[in-house]
């Protein structure tokens, strides 16, 4: 039987359809029957990527104990799913954000379990939104006795209403621009760079497009027709980048952020250090030091910090943890790699995590702090999670355990807890979206789906 529930949020009304399905109870001498159970997504079916949203259940019967079940198919084709076993109270509902979890993919009061708790059937793999005109579809129903008695399906946007999406062969740039809404320019602007692959990482770009910033996803290898694997950096290609974005009528006379991860890091910290007016710089798990090819920029040359493999080990459940493997940024041999970011006269804010184990995130965010502070700085904040893993994105992206790693060329283990992962990546955007604020001189503003 099909029902419909109307819900109200965010100024308009949202259908959400959910299956129903008559459920019988004995409770003392009598039967009660539920007729109609629906799952209620609040403040709409609809929202942001990055987005919470309140779930319900209702129409049970008092102490029913049913299983809530999540699942959402990347665009890889790769199937994520979680779930939990709850029990309804005496108005006949289960509410996420006040009854608790009592066993399954997590336990406890969790708003956004079903979410932060989507896991593939294989460990090393990682969720893939790279399609970001298209949402992502999250799949929630109410199980009793292995049966579906409802269901619902959450909307999860990546491009808010107006923000534009530009494809970029600029010359010898290669990337994706993102646009906010128009009629409030200019807009600062961000670089975003996106680990070893080199490949554009457009949904956190169009989420912080959303946010009032014009971002440029760029590609710096394995794209298109740029070099699969570039045996050098020459940073005269990012200037190139940064050059294309400042000239656009929506950001020109504005300032210029940077934002990476891992790989990536380092090279937005050469950037900083070497190519004029970054005004500030975020930095998520990198190095504090050019790692594995070298960078040059006119007759400038860093040498690579390399790494010795025969560090690596194997953990217990049969990963390759080369979280040791690259040498000392503070050793002889790693000492000329060391990226003097003291020349940048912007901000930077590093975020790390201790126990990343893609290499040692937390011991090179304290030496570029202490790079910092040694010659006279503070423009630097230090953003620290005890037991994140290595990729730290966005809000209720699923945890990645373990996957491919394009250097090694083997699955490798990254380290991390799934939940506190979550936590850090909930409480990570909202600081980079305020220290961009606050540096780039951006002002909130948020679009509605």
């Amino acid at each position: 039987m099909i029902g419909t529930v109307f819900l109200i949020g965010l100024g308009f009304t949202s259908e959400l359809y959910a299956l129903k399905q008559p459920f019988a109870r004995k409770t003392s001498a009598k039967m009660h029957y539920t007729t109609g159970v629906n799952i209620r997504l609040l403040p709409s079916y609809k929202c942001s990527f990055e987005d919470p949203v309140h779930v319900t259940v209702n129409g049970l019967n008092p102490q029913q104990r049913v299983k809530l079940r999540s699942k959402v198919t990347d665009d890889n084709g790769l199937v994520f799913q979680a779930s939990a076993t709850y029990e309804a109270d005496d108005n006949c509902q289960v509410d996420l954000s006040r009854h608790p979890s009592l066993g399954g993919s997590f336990t406890g009061v969790e708003p956004m379990g079903l979410f932060w708790a989507l896991k593939a059937d294989t460990e090393a793999c990682k969720f893939a939104k790279t399609d970001v005109t298209r949402p992502a579809l999250v799949d929630i129903e109410v199980l009793s006795n292995d049966k579906v008695i409802a269901q619902a399906t959450n909307e999860r946007h990546c491009m808010a209403n107006g923000v534009r999406r530009v494809p970029v062969t600029e010359g010898r740039i290669r990337g994706t621009l993102f646009l906010p809404p128009a009629g409030t320019g200019p807009f600062p602007g961000i670089l975003d760079t996106y680990v070893f692959r080199g490949f554009p990482f457009e949904l956190r770009a169009a989420l912080l497009a959303k946010q009032g910033f014009a971002v440029l996803a760029l590609a710096f290898q394995g794209y298109q027709d740029l070099p699969k694997r570039a045996e050098k950096f020459h940073l005269e290609y990012f200037e190139e980048g940064i050059t294309f974005l400042r000239q656009q009528p929506e950001v020109k006379g504005q300032k210029i952020g940077l934002i990476s991860i891992s790989k990536s890091g380092d090279l937005a910290l050469s950037m900083a250090a070497f190519l004029p007016g970054i005004s500030a710089t975020v930095w998520i798990n990198g190095c504090n030091a050019n790692t594995l090819v070298p960078v040059y920029y006119k007759d400038m040359c860093l040498p690579p910090l390399l790494f010795d493999i025969a560090k690596a080990k194997i953990t217990p459940s049969g990963m390759l943890d080369i979280g040791d493997v690259m040498h000392d940024p503070m050793s002889k041999e790693g000492l000329p790699s060391v990226i003097p970011i003291e020349c940048n006269t912007g901000n930077f804010m590093f975020i790390m995590s201790k126990a990343d184990r893609n290499w040692q995130s937390a011991y090179y965010a304290r030496l570029a702090c202490d790079r910092l502070k040694a010659h006279g700085k503070n423009n630097y904040e230090l953003v620290a999670y005890e037991k994140a893993g290595h990729f730290i994105e966005l809000p209720y992206m699923p945890f990645c355990v373990a996957n491919f790693h394009g250097v090694a060329s083997k699955v490798v283990y990254f380290g991390g807890e799934p939940k506190a992962h979550s936590e850090a990546q909930l409480d990570a955007w909202p600081k980079i979206l305020n220290f961009f604020r606050k540096h780039l001189g951006a002002t909130n503003q948020r679009s509605m789906l």
